[in-house]
Order: structure tokens, then C-alpha cells, then sequence
């Protein structure tokens, strides 16, 4: 085995270790917050600043041309993804995103329940009109309770917009649209193929890796950035 798969698997290992640590934090963290799912959302303007002048391409954020791409297979109702998304991620977003070595793509992987195909569906036509991180983050940080009825056309809407999509008609179109709720379900099986049965997951691939290699779920940026540069 080469010594470049034994890093990635120390880290897939180390990741299930102190995954339990990170669960028992985002679960109180999640406990103590708000129901959320609000037409009057949080954090439009952090996000969009953050995001801002990254190139993006469906639900691809960062550089086409990088080397290495990051896959997260995400469901949009999950708190330990939400988690991720806002403390695992900016770090290597800041950093290996913006340099334009590593390119990030988020999958949906729809486990929770039928409102996670519908939010799926969303992000989809918003990164139809390359909004679709915008809206991927600015759903985490207003995410509500799991089934909780929050995911109403209202308030996917009110995400949209905050997200910067700018034809709403069309926008609202393409997520009810066969072809969208198949990309969904796509994305979800290919999760499954991949041995996947928990969010978030992740896969890297790049000029060192067999293809797409699995990751499990990194708890750090720290160690998001040691795979990424494992698979450089």
C-alpha cells in the first residue's frame, strides 16, 4: 500500500475517533438554538461576502481548473453537516479554495426525509444559476428541525433570494422540474454506491488519488487541508 493511501486511510480512521466528540458538540449546539427554518433569514450578507468572487458552476465552488476537488455528500436538514459547513469548511474555503487548488462540490444525499429532496432540489436550481453555494450556506445557517415542516416554498424562497438568484420564475421551475429532483436523486445513489450511510461525507480526488477516494467525515480543517494535500 502506498504510503499516500495509508494517509488517507490514518485519516478516515482518526476521523471516526473524534467524530463522536464532534457529535456530542453540534448535538447541544443544536439543542439550544432555535426551531429556525424563519422567512427572515441569518447571515445573508456574511455569506455572500464570504463567497464573494469565487468562481462558481452548478453546485462546484471554487476554480474549474484545480487540481484536487472535494466532494461533500450533504443533506441540507442535517445539524452535524450545518456544523461542518460553518466551522470545518471557511478555513479551507479562505484558504486552498481561493488559491484555486482545490475546487469543492456538494452532492445531495437526501437521508432525513422528503423535505431534504425538496431543499436538494433548491440548491440544484439555484447553481443553475451559479447561486448554488450561496444558497447551500445561507440554508444551514436558517436550517430548522429535522421534518419539522419548515422547508415551505416560502421559505426555500426567502433562502433564493438572500442568495442572490436572480430570476426567481425560472429558479422555481427547474427545483420542481423532473430533471432536477433526478439530479437529486442521482447524487444520492452515487453516495450509496459509494458505502456512504451518514452526513456528512466526504471524497477527494486529484493527481494522487485512485479515482475518487472516501474520506468519511474530517472533523478539522486542519485535517481536510492534510487530504488535500495528500491527494495534490
Amino acid at each position: 500500500m502506498s504510503s499516500r493511501r495509508e494517509q488517507l486511510l490514518q485519516l478516515a480512521a482518526g476521523a471516526a475517533f473524534l467524530a463522536v466528540a464532534v457529535v456530542v458538540v453540534l448535538i447541544v449546539v443544536n439543542a439550544s438554538s432555535s426551531d429556525g427554518g424563519d422567512s427572515e433569514l441569518e447571515g445573508a450578507a456574511e455569506v455572500n461576502q464570504h463567497l464573494k468572487g469565487i468562481p462558481q458552476r452548478e453546485l462546484v465552488l471554487g476554480d474549474p481548473e484545480a487540481p484536487v476537488e472535494l466532494v461533500e455528500y450533504g443533506d441540507l436538514q442535517c445539524p452535524f453537516c450545518k456544523g461542518v459547513a460553518e466551522e470545518v469548511l471557511p478555513p479551507v474555503i479562505d484558504n486552498q479554495v481561493k488559491k484555486g487548488t482545490v475546487k469543492v462540490d456538494f452532492r445531495n444525499f437526501t437521508i432525513i426525509g422528503e423535505e431534504s429532496v425538496d431543499a436538494g432540489a433548491a440548491a440544484v436550481a439555484a447553481g443553475k444559476q451559479n447561486r448554488g453555494w450561496n444558497f447551500v450556506e445561507l440554508f444551514y445557517r436558517n436550517q430548522g428541525r429535522e421534518n419539522g415542516g419548515y422547508v415551505t416554498d416560502e421559505f426555500l424562497e426567502a433562502v433564493a433570494k438572500a442568495a442572490g438568484v436572480e430570476d426567481l420564475s425560472r429558479w422555481n421551475k427547474d427545483r420542481k422540474s423532473k430533471a432536477v429532483i433526478a439530479e437529486v436523486e442521482a447524487t444520492s445513489q452515487e453516495a450509496q454506491r459509494l458505502g456512504l450511510s451518514g452526513t456528512p461525507s466526504f471524497a477527494i480526488e486529484g493527481p494522487k488519488t485512485d479515482g475518487l477516494e472516501v474520506l468519511g467525515t474530517p472533523t478539522s480543517a486542519g485535517q481536510m487541508e492534510e487530504a488535500i494535500e495528500a491527494a495534490s
